[in-house]
Order: C-alpha cells, then structure tokens, then sequence
C-alpha cells in the first residue's frame, strides 16, 4: 500500500473517531464523570452561569443574627461599603434569621409563648423575619451563670434543683438537666415550640442542644461538685445526652437540628487539651438521629483546634456545617493573643479574615452575621470576603450543559442528557434525614402561559452528590404525554412534598419563570 493510500486511511479514521467521541460524549469536561451511557442526541443548551447573585437557598448562605429589641428598624440596618462605593442592606445577603435567646423569654409563664404574642420582643423580631421571608433558626439557652436566670422561674418554683456558682449573685441559677422537673416542663417548652415550628418554610434549623455555658453543649453542670468529674459524670452525661436529643429529633422532624462539636461535648469541663472519649461517640449519635454540625468557635485558634478540624472534615459531604465566629471584635474579647499571631489589635478584619479560611477548610454551608459590631466589620472592612462566600461558599448549583430534543410525538420516550455543577466549597443536604432526598431535578414541558403541563422527575439524579470540581451527567429517559402543541422544555430542582413545586434557586442568568423554572429550549409536540 502506497504512502498517499496510508496517509488518506489514518485521516479518515481520525474524522471517524472524531465524530464517535462527538456523538457519545456525555461526560464532563475533566473527564472525571463518565455521565451517561447513552449516546447523546438532540440540540445542545448551555445556560448562562451566576456567580454573584444572592441565592436564598435553605441551609447555604449568610445567617443574620437577630437583634434582642425587636425594633423594626433593625431590618433596615446598612452600611457604606467602600469596595462598591455604595450602601447596602444586610439583609440583602441573609439567607436566615438566627434567633439565640433563653427559655425564660421564650416561656416567661407556665403555658404561656412568647412567639405567639407578636408585642413581646421576640414576636417581634419572628414577625419582622416572617414578613421579610427570612426563616427563623433557634437556639434556647437554659444555663444562667454567665448572664441572667435564663430557665423560667416557675420551674423552679415547681421543686427544679439547681446549681448556684456564685452565692453574690443569687438569680444567676442553672437548672440540673437531668432532674425530671425540669425535664417535665423542658420537655411541655419544646413540644410547643414545635407545634408552631416545625416547618421548613417558617424554620432554617434548631441548634437542638441548648445545655451548658451559652447552650454550647460545654461546661454542663450536674452536681453540686460544679465542674469537677466524678464516677456519676459520664453516666449522667450520656443520659441527658439521649433525653435531650430524643426530645428533639422526635419533635422537630421537618426541620434541620445542629449540635455543636468540640472535644468536651456535654462535659462539666469548659475546655480540655484533648478530647473526652465519649465526644465523638456523642456527637455520632446525634447524627444518627438526625444531626447536622455547628461549632461557635471559628477563628479561635486555641478553641477550634486539631480534633475539631479532623471531626469536621469526617462528616464532610455526609451532614452540613454551620458556622460561627469566636472571637467577639467589638470590644470584649482581647483577639489579638490569639495563638496563630494573625490578627492584629484594632485589626477586626485580620479576625474575619480567620474565620474565612477556617470556615473554607471546614467546608461550612453558613458563615454568621452576628449583631452589632461584628456584623459591621463585615461590610466596611471584609466586604469581599462577603461577596467571596456568596460565590464560593456552602452551595450554588447549576447545569452547564443539556441535550434535549426539539421535536416530539406525544407517547414517545425520549432521552435528556444533562450535566450538573455546585460551585460551593459545601454541598446540597439533600441526605439529612429531615429532608430524605426530597428535592429532585425535574423537567417540564412549559406552556405559552409558563404553566407547566407536564413534570418529569429523574429519581437517578442525586443532588447531594454534587461536589466542586465534580460535575455530574446523567442519562434521563421519559415519556412525553402531553398533547400536541408548542411547548418549552424548563428545568428545575423540585420539592417532592409540595407537588413538585420549584424549591431551589439555581445560580444562573436564563429567563426564569415566576414559579421557579429555568427555561432552556423550544419543543414541538405532535
């Protein structure tokens, strides 16, 4: 065989598996997912992609903490931001409302709920966040040695022992968690709270332990030796540990529970140089009922230390992480001897800067707005750092690329390919056991009037699995029974318990439909 015939054989089969790998590609562009075995067929949609718009997805995003006073005037709180040479609005870049208060407000009378009384300060604010359309996430703090008397005083008056830490200060009383008065009357609290609660419109989540100093689950006091270990402590920890947690996850079962992680969980102890046997075990218990992960203490050198990186980053990509900043910049805590030497007094955004990288190495879904200062600091000194996590942060999802065909018989199976991307660090919890995987990616045939006449949901198609720098494809084969006529087809990540209703904003710039559904491509129907 001459030269010229050799040369015109290798360019042909080149051409030929050229056009194979074209026709049979389905896979993303890294190669890291083979996607679908199909070959893929139809007209090709690339959607725009977003990445800066504030997406008020539940469980991902920014957490506005909520002001005690209930002054409407909180929600217009803004700041100049000199890196955009403008004002904005917190709210504005809040995805919830975190409400951290005590029981005794919460429940000032036997019977009697605050929240129902929208002239109490905490109905207030829960009304102030509703209206806004900010869910509410809690935490009831029941411990009064740092603050105030923050369990009821009916409680005790009903027979509750309790522990006095400091006889000068006579109100600043903490109720033993394991006393079945209290519990009788924590337990009557909660089930209330539910009642109006449990409801993942309403509510982001419930910080589900509340014990201890702050309700961190830390330095949780069961007798009178305060803080000091005896043979009963790991016996009575483990009990209220069990107590509180049935009570909640039995209660709250439509809503996301968070409990804080640390080496020294519901420990007498407030701190410790290494981790109590049982905190792990705790903790994991609490996730096998339903748990996800918070920690108060980012940006803390001393406090969020190895053990607590290393617990994070096993529970990454299985439940989300919920943040909060330790250090408090504003005036009460001396930042500047932290132990990683970073931040510098009169330097708060050296500290924000520290929860940041922190916080991207934890993987976190939600980063804090804390009130006040705090908050202020994030906007006037680490703007960016805002607009980073908007970006970059917990979860923020989209498909870059979709095959769908553009003319079909009505009753024909057809096959859509589509690929998937989150940008976040995070990632969608469509695991918890809150939600049981009920967001699903659905397509819909859209009529003239953008009403869907026709919902195709792909049960395959597991968003939870969904990481950075992972995209995934998939193969969706369906029957289109519609009726003849124009249609468009759309796409959406739908909740399943509410009639497959569009629930989550994906992050991109094509025409979206009032309802929710991002409209891709033209399809005749005969």
């Amino acid at each position: 065989m001459n030269k010229r015939k050799i040369r015109s054989k290798m360019i042909i089969s080149y051409i030929l598996a050229a056009f194979l790998s074209f026709t049979s590609y389905s896979c993303s562009d890294s190669d890291k997912d083979p996607g679908g075995n199909e070959p893929v067929t139809g007209t090709q949609v690339k959607t725009k992609y977003n990445k800066t718009k504030v997406l008020r997805n539940p469980l991902t995003g920014w957490v506005m903490y909520a002001s005690g006073t209930g002054d409407e005037s909180y929600w217009d709180t803004e700041f100049w931001v000199t890196d955009i040479a403008q004002t904005v609005k917190v709210i504005d870049y809040a995805s919830a409302c975190y409400i951290r208060t005590s029981w005794a407000n919460m429940n000032p009378q036997d019977g009697v709920y605050a929240w129902r009384d929208t002239s109490t300060k905490v109905g207030k604010m829960i009304e102030g966040a509703r209206k806004r359309g900010l869910p509410i996430a809690f935490r009831i703090v029941v411990d009064g040695r740092d603050q105030r008397q923050n369990t009821p005083q009916f409680v005790f008056d009903a027979g509750a022992k309790y522990y006095l830490a400091d006889a000068s200060y006579p109100d600043r009383i903490t109720p033993y968690p394991q006393d079945p008065v209290f519990q009788q009357y924590y337990e009557k609290f909660i089930k209330a709270l539910a009642e109006d609660f449990n409801d993942p419109d309403r509510t982001a989540f419930i910080d589900a332990y509340g014990l201890g100093k702050w309700g961190e689950a830390h330095n949780v006091i069961y007798e009178s030796v305060g803080e000091k270990v005896t043979d009963n402590t790991e016996k009575l920890k483990a009990e209220v540990f069990d107590w509180v947690t049935d009570l909640y996850s039995k209660t709250f079962t439509k809503v996301p529970l968070v409990i804080n992680y640390h080496r020294v969980v519901g420990h007498p102890a407030s701190w410790a140089s290494s981790a109590v046997e049982s905190s792990s075990t705790l903790l994991a218990k609490a996730i096998s009922k339903g748990y996800s992960l918070r920690q108060d203490a980012f940006g803390m050198t001393d406090y969020y230390q190895t053990w607590e990186k290393n617990f994070a980053k096993s529970w990454n990509y299985k439940v989300p992480i919920i943040m909060e900043g330790g250090w408090i910049t504003g005036g009460t805590h001396r930042y500047w001897t932290d132990s990683s030497k970073k931040y510098r007094e009169g330097h708060p955004e050296d500290v924000r800067l520290g929860e940041y990288e922190t916080s991207r190495e934890a993987h976190v879904n939600m980063m804090d707005f804390r009130v006040g200062y705090e908050t202020e600091t994030w906007f006037t000194t680490s703007f960016s750092l805002v607009q980073n996590f908007v970006s970059e942060g917990g979860y923020r999802l989209y498909p870059d690329q979709l095959y769908l065909p553009e003319n079909v018989n009505s009753g024909q199976e057809v096959n859509i390919n589509h690929r998937w991307r989150n940008m976040g660090w995070g990632y969608f919890p469509n695991n918890i056991k809150q939600w049981n995987y009920k967001y699903k990616v659905a397509f819909a045939l859209l009529d003239s009037n953008n009403k869907a006449k026709g919902i195709f949901i792909d049960d395959k198609c597991e968003p939870s699995d969904w990481l950075k720098d992972n995209p995934k494809t998939y193969d969706f084969k369906t029957k289109v029974n519609v009726p003849a006529g124009k249609y468009t087809w759309a796409v959406a990540i739908v909740d399943t318990e509410k009639e497959n209703a569009p629930a989550i904003k994906l992050a991109v710039n094509d025409e979206t439909t009032a309802e929710g559904w991002v409209k891709l491509l033209d399809v005749q129907v005969k």
